[in-house]
């Protein structure tokens, strides 16, 4: 199975990114699921249900979240109405929406994608590496699903890397999220995992993380904020990560995706035409 997960899209920027991409790539590399992090797709914080049908419409199969999910308030309502739209599985109990999905892929098989939030440096949430163990529990890969997706948005390395360890073998893929810039260890761990420590963002890279240089460093230089974050409208990189998946639903190929903007472009050569 060949997966496609998308990196945190941030503003109009990124989602031009997505709207100009996706479907081209769906062709040409005759992907069977594409999975985007929405949650800074509105003005750098949330998604509103609006871009999350416009997402979908334009290829996209299931948008995670993330510590935004809910900037937007309109999405405490329409995540419920949505099932492809997934937030944090360590959300407390009566969260709206879910945090994890079976998605079907392009031939019609069953994957599980997983939200998750990391705890370091991030809100006080339930213990992600106890809630994966109950959601794996109930979808384990190879007999409820054909391939299994996990989206860990999180702040530190260090966690991302224990988590993607802690998984191995049971899941396809293992994502972090959430800290903007892309890693360079995209790789297949011992078990058989697809793992990367951060995919980086799809927006524009001439930036603060996303957001328009100028008030962030005033705010490093002045240490007091002198008005709003607003998304770069520059030319956006789309970063994704692409892995190839064998009948067991292990990885067997990995590489990074990079394509437009700042960042020097990087492609699968195990795809290409």
């Amino acid at each position: 199975m060949r997966l496609l997960f998308i990196g945190d899209v941030v503003g109009r920027s990124g989602r031009a990114a997505i709207l100009a991409h996706v479907g081209k790539l769906r062709k040409r590399w005759r992907l069977d699921l594409v999975v985007v992090n929405g949650e800074n797709a509105a003005g750098g914080f949330g998604i509103t249900e609006a871009i999350c049908e416009e997402f979908l419409a334009a290829g996209v199969d299931a948008i995670t979240l993330g510590n935004h999910a809910f900037d937007q308030r309109e999405a405490l309502v329409f995540i419920e109405r949505q099932p492809r739209l997934i937030r944090p599985a360590n959300y407390p109990a009566g969260t709206p929406g879910r945090g994890a999905a079976i998605v079907e892929s392009a031939a019609g098989e069953p994957v599980l994608v997983v939200n998750l939030l990391g705890r370091v440096f991030m809100p006080p949430l339930d213990d992600p590496f106890q809630r994966i163990e109950q959601e794996l529990a109930a979808c384990p890969l190879g007999v409820g699903c054909k391939a299994a997706i996990v989206d860990f948005h999180a702040e530190a390395t260090s966690e991302k890397q224990a988590f993607g360890h802690f998984v191995d073998g049971r899941v396809s893929l293992t994502v972090g999220t959430h800290t903007h810039v892309p890693s360079a260890d995209a790789r297949i761990l011992p078990g058989g995992a697809g793992f990367i420590t951060e995919v980086g963002m799809t927006g524009d890279y001439n930036s603060v993380i996303g957001m328009d240089k100028e008030e962030p460093v005033r705010r490093f230089v002045r240490r007091i904020p002198s008005g709003r974050f607003e998304p770069a409208e520059g030319a956006a990189t789309l970063c994704a990560v692409a892995v190839e998946t064998g009948d067991d639903g292990l990885a067997r190929r990995i590489a990074p995706v990079r394509i437009g903007g700042a960042l020097a472009p990087a492609e699968p050569d195990f795809w290409q035409d």
